[in-house]
């Protein structure tokens, strides 16, 4: 039986795993992939985490991994398949069959941006495309960007970077846009946004990083070529939570209801990182989560403890 099963070695897996072992907890981080970090691999320079500016996603992964490692974390590569949640214990199957029985679980699966398909997207990922503005944005002061997506999210990252960027190009396969009014309104109101209505990003080209965008128009079938160095893609995460359902809440979106002590309504369940209700998904939040869900984690125990002894 486990003190406590990680799901997920992001940021903020890594960080429960940390605060776990501090806690002399018998902890388990189980990760799908083959190495730890999550999406912040794919980041080749850190500019928003105090004190690791100029870092590279994967070294501060490593040192991340290294941390919980040299604590005692003990890892397994593994694909959760279901969870059930008894009265005393929680039952966490993998996808090869394999059962762990746990006292409490921690979520720290996370959000996958989603994609717009065009071609070297893959490619150029960290090489001036990115999926976060806020944490990318300076890369480009002063240079031509553009931001593909239609609603509060993109038009929000399109008012940010037009007070870094040169020019940024906004573009949305719709003519209408989904966003708030006044925020459509004062991204109207900026001189250096231009809208580019109607139009999908086929090709992304670059020998090294972004260069160009080649676009087409979703009515007539045109094409059109833009100069840009940056492109922001905001069309939407998808929370990784297909294997939570019944389990504990999730609202709409697929995200784990649970406020910044991050409990869920199942006792012994808890979640951390992007795939929690939040407002700001960023490297910082979900470090931040981690710490939280073990601290509730523990009271959890002490008072179950001293209920308990009490019966």
């Amino acid at each position: 039986m486990r003190d406590v099963v990680i799901i997920g070695s992001g940021p903020a897996g890594l960080s429960a795993a940390v605060y776990a072992k501090r806690a002399a907890l018998d902890v388990v981080v189980i990760e799908k992939e083959p190495f730890s970090g999550g999406q912040i691999v794919n980041t080749k320079e850190v500019d928003n985490y105090l004190g690791m500016k100029g870092i590279s996603g994967f070294d501060l992964a490593t040192k991340y991994k290294e941390h919980a490692t040299e604590l005692g974390a003990c890892f397994l590569e593994g694909n959760v398949s279901k969870i059930d949640a008894l009265k005393d214990k929680i039952k966490v199957e993998l996808s090869n069959g394999e059962v762990i029985e746990t006292k409490n679980v921690i979520i720290a699966t996370g959000a996958i941006h989603k994609k717009i398909g065009a071609e070297n997207e893959e490619k150029l990922t960290g090489s001036g495309v990115s999926y976060c503005a806020t944490c990318d944005g300076a890369f480009f002061k002063g240079k031509d960007v553009a931001v593909i997506g239609g609603g509060d999210v993109a038009l929000e990252d399109a008012l940010y970077l037009s007070n870094i960027c040169s020019k940024v190009y906004l573009i949305n396969r719709r003519e209408a846009l989904r966003a708030a009014k006044s925020v459509q309104e004062a991204v109207f109101a900026r001189d250096n946004i231009t809208f580019l209505p109607n139009y999908t990003v086929e090709r992304i080209e670059g020998k090294f990083k972004v260069e160009k965008a080649y676009l087409k128009h979703t009515i007539n079938g045109e094409g059109k070529e833009i100069d840009i160095n940056g492109i922001f893609i905001a069309i939407g995460m998808e929370p990784v939570t297909d294997f939570l359902k019944g389990v504990v809440s999730i609202d709409d979106n697929g995200y784990i209801i649970a406020s910044e002590d991050c409990r869920t309504d199942v006792k012994g369940i808890y979640v951390a990182g992007d795939v929690r209700t939040k407002r700001l998904r960023q490297l910082v939040t979900a470090v931040a989560d981690g710490a939280n869900a073990v601290y509730s984690l523990e009271e959890d125990d002490k008072l179950y403890m001293v209920q308990v002894t009490e019966e």
